[in-house]
């Protein structure tokens, strides 16, 4: 065959008429083409709340997912959210930048001591890197350091042992330190500590940020684990608010126009990258925003649900394993709703100007 031009020899799934024409979208297929298999691969996730999603789902599907932090026996299982446990592989909390991602990795292997140690809550101390990871604040900071010394030394064990790191990027907006550039998960004032202009800033990460924040981490992790592949998604779930002069929808349009090209850059430059499109899944106009809840930014489970039905149409789960009789081992926890997230970005809406 005489090949005229090189859209000839592509596939249906290149052309929008073929791929979504009349179809329903639910009907819309080949959003995915994974890189390589990961069935028998040890998984750790981490990122913004949407990705709390992934790592219950992979659990209930029976992948070899990792928490190297579980939680103690005696906490009830309905409390495991409240003190930051099975949210991912480790209880670092939801982690929304590449910044912060680079920096927990920075601050388990001892390369990055900040210098915030704790902040101040009401009578008692939060850890500034987590700071809503416990209910209430600890009674001291000596309690602070002996539960953020355990969390790093998890990390560290988690970055060993994984061979597939999955993190979900969700903001390019952050709060950070002007005297060493340690970036927080929350602005300071928000949930512990003060704000003062003199200490803290807004950073707003660039294209050029996020790719070197990666390529960093992931510098760093193979040098632990030289086994290590990584899985970049976006969240689809837009900015609770914005701390810049801009509307929060054109806000949220940079921060994740950013973190898609980022995170397609590096999985088109790296073999051990790859990029699965949850954003592109539930927010492309094609989807007639029918995944998103009344607010217009939550996902509903019907979204969760069509996103890693995808996820799986590629990556097919493995074999359930039989059970094992032990009165005293504790059930997976795949319990939870898949709706019960926790964001800690959702404390920005009370500060809204009242009507």
């Amino acid at each position: 065959m005489t090949i005229k031009h090189p859209y000839q020899t592509q596939p249906d799934k290149a052309f929008w008429k073929k791929i979504v024409g009349n179809h329903d979208p639910l009907d819309i297929a080949e959003w995915y083409s994974p890189k390589y298999p990961i069935n028998n691969s040890p998984i750790a996730t981490a990122g913004s709340c949407f990705a709390q999603h992934i790592g219950k789902k992979l659990k209930a599907k029976g992948f070899n997912f990792i928490d190297m932090e579980p939680a103690p026996g005696p906490l009830d299982e309905e409390s495991y959210h409240d003190f930051g446990y099975h949210m991912y592989s480790a209880r670092y909390g939801n982690i929304y930048s590449s910044r912060q991602l680079v920096q927990l990795l920075e601050r388990a292997l001892g390369k990055f001591v900040p210098a915030d140690k704790y902040w101040l809550k009401d009578d008692g101390f939060v850890d500034p890197f987590r700071p809503t990871i416990e209910p209430e604040p600890y009674l001291s900071q000596q309690e602070l350091n002996a539960h953020q010394d355990h969390h790093l030394a998890c990390v560290r064990a988690l970055f060993k042992k994984t061979t597939l790191f999955i993190f979900t990027l969700g903001l390019t907006e952050a709060w950070a330190s002007k005297e060493d550039g340690a970036v927080f998960p929350v602005a300071p004032g928000v949930a512990g500590g003060v704000y003062t202009p003199e200490k803290y800033e807004l950073i707003n990460l660039s294209y050029i940020d996020v790719i070197k924040d990666l390529e960093k981490f992931m510098k760093l992790a193979r040098q632990l684990n030289r086994k290590m592949r990584f899985m970049f998604t976006v969240s689809p779930v837009p900015l609770m608010a914005t701390a810049t002069t801009e509307q929060v929808i054109v806000a949220s349009q940079y921060s994740k126009a950013v973190l898609r090209a980022a995170a397609g850059h590096l999985a088109h430059k790296y073999a051990l990258v790859d990029y699965f499109p949850s954003y592109e899944i539930i927010s492309s106009h094609v989807m007639r925003s029918q995944f998103y809840n009344a607010d217009m930014r939550t996902v509903s489970q019907a979204g969760v649900n069509h996103v890693m039905a995808q996820f799986f149409s590629a990556h097919t789960p493995p074999a359930q394993r039989p059970a094992v009789a032990n009165k005293k081992r504790r059930p997976p926890h795949t319990t939870l709703p898949t709706t019960d997230v926790h964001c800690d970005e959702e404390l920005l809406s009370v500060f809204g100007a009242q009507p």
